[in-house]
């Protein structure tokens, strides 16, 4: 068995992981062409991230669900570049919206330029993405229509929050589900789809790939409180200090829980947390919170259904990989 090709040590044969390593080289090179412009500065910006980096998990979920069919089919590594640059597009536009000034480790290219060349090359890596579509057929622009839509109704309920008569938690899940999940789901679909799988193994994939997105972002809200920085490699308790209510936060304020500490953390919840003295006490009480195995509870399950789902998937080498994917998620956590 080999995981050298393949991220989060997920356990492939030998010969699954040659032909992924093999079609993530052929992925990059089509991403680095589709990304070039006539125009220098589009072209610099557009390969800014690009070349920063990344795991490039979407294009990996593409080629290895294309082993539940033909992974040498035509359409299968432009669909993993199609789903990268929707990616990254999202990136663009998500750190104007947030002011950032770092994107994976370097400077972000609203902070590098500025935020109208920011928006831009997002808006010119989605026509990108969409010129590679257009070669994969109505049905595939029809999903990736779709996803797109979804992003940004996510994005769209995030900025706007959950309404009075809505409950946090649920509205919290919706836009995890939109905002994330949808682009894992297809980069699942379309593996699948265009390696010609049968219907049933897509639409199985698709749903267990949307699981697998969610449980990732649980376990991402999980390991900003829990874990140091070293290992998360970000400082702890960001969220809670530029005061984005994620999953364990959301459990603490439905709780029940009654005690002094429950009531100052909720105290704690409701104020600006950039202060240093507030964020750390916060932090502190919310590692120590019984929400915190809540949400690991809640991670599990998200994770059990997408494997139950798998294993009703021909048992294929393929099937190994995505189900470790679910052990990964959950044990990333601790």
């Amino acid at each position: 068995m080999s995981s050298s090709a393949v991220p989060f040590g997920l356990p492939v044969d030998d010969g699954l992981a040659a032909d992924v390593q093999e079609r993530l080289a052929a992925v990059e090179s089509l991403l680095l062409e589709s990304v070039h412009s006539e125009d220098p500065l589009l072209t610099q910006a557009s390969k800014h991230l690009v070349e920063a980096g990344g795991k490039r998990f979407r294009p990996m979920l593409v080629l290895l669900a294309s082993h539940f069919g033909d992974p040498a089919a035509a359409g299968v590594v432009p669909a993993a570049v199609v789903v990268e640059l929707t990616h990254l597009a999202t990136l663009y536009h998500d750190d104007v919206m947030d002011e950032a000034t770092v994107r994976r480790g370097t400077p972000s290219a609203n902070a590098r330029w500025t935020n109208t060349v920011a928006i831009l090359t997002g808006d010119y890596l989605f026509a990108r993405a969409s010129d590679l579509l257009a070669d994969l057929g109505p049905e595939a622009v029809r999903i990736q229509a779709r996803a797109f839509a979804r992003l940004v109704r996510g994005q769209i309920q995030e900025t706007v929050g959950a309404t009075p008569d809505a409950d946090p938690l649920k509205h919290y899940l919706q836009v995890v589900a939109d905002k994330t999940a949808s682009l894992i789901a297809v980069s699942g679909q379309f593996g699948a789809l265009l390696g010609g799988a049968p219907p049933h193994v897509v639409d199985t994939i698709t749903s267990a790939c949307e699981k697998i997105g969610v449980a990732f972002q649980l376990s991402d809200d999980i390991l900003d409180i829990a874990s140091d920085a070293e290992q998360s490699g970000k400082t702890p308790g960001t969220d809670l200090r530029e005061g984005i209510r994620t999953l364990p936060m959301h459990l603490v304020l439905a709780g029940a829980d009654s005690g002094p500490a429950d009531a100052r953390l909720r105290e704690l919840l409701g104020q600006d947390l950039t202060d240093d003295a507030l964020h750390a006490e916060a932090l502190a009480l919310l590692r120590a919170h019984p929400a915190m195995d809540r949400a690991r509870t809640d991670l599990r399950r998200w994770a059990e259904d997408a494997r139950a789902e798998l294993e009703t998937l021909p048992d294929v080498p393929v099937r190994a990989a995505f189900t470790g994917l679910c052990d990964y998620v959950v044990s990333r956590t601790g």
